[in-house]
């Protein structure tokens, strides 16, 4: 298994998102993992001067319809939770259908969306991806929305 080599912290400031407000809708199924994504979208939301609220849902599932019912309130919103495999389909059907719940939303509402729903087959790959100090997805994904915060506000104002 490979982790991040480098340090999460290096990834370079957004321009022109301060003082933007994210959403954040998080699954707390597994709240060690969750507090891991949490730590890592709060440090890179604070780098960037963005500001955040945060909600929490039953499940990744829930996750889609969430962002669905605050769609005109925020200028992004980070998508956290973790999905581990088990011995039914029950896993497949919660990562597609969120996956392309929040994809969907993303591409119809023209909404910036940061995608941090860990999807793996053990506690360890799940660990692995979400400390901040190995592979940071909570970080990465809050790094993503507000990129995508940065492209809707520079194509609005042009």
């Amino acid at each position: 298994m490979s982790t991040r080599t480098e340090n999460p912290t290096t990834r370079p400031a957004v321009d022109g998102v301060k003082g933007a407000r994210i959403l954040i809708v998080e699954s707390r199924f597994y709240p060690e993992i969750a507090d891991a994504l949490i730590s890592g979208a709060d440090a890179e939301i604070k780098k960037n001067g963005a500001l955040y609220e945060r909600v929490v849902v039953p499940g990744a599932f829930e996750i889609p319809g969430a962002i669905a019912l605050a769609a005109d309130r925020y200028d992004g919103f980070l998508a956290l939770g973790c999905v581990i495999r088990g011995e039914t389909t029950h896993y497949d059907y919660v990562c597609g259908e969120s996956a392309r719940g929040l994809m969907d939303l993303s591409v119809r509402n023209k909404l910036a969306i940061g995608y941090g729903i860990v999807t793996v087959n053990t506690m360890e790959q799940a660990k692995a991806r979400a400390e901040t100090h190995r592979g940071n997805k909570g970080g990465d994904a809050a790094h993503a929305c507000l990129a995508m915060v940065a492209l809707q506000r520079r194509w609005r104002n042009a």
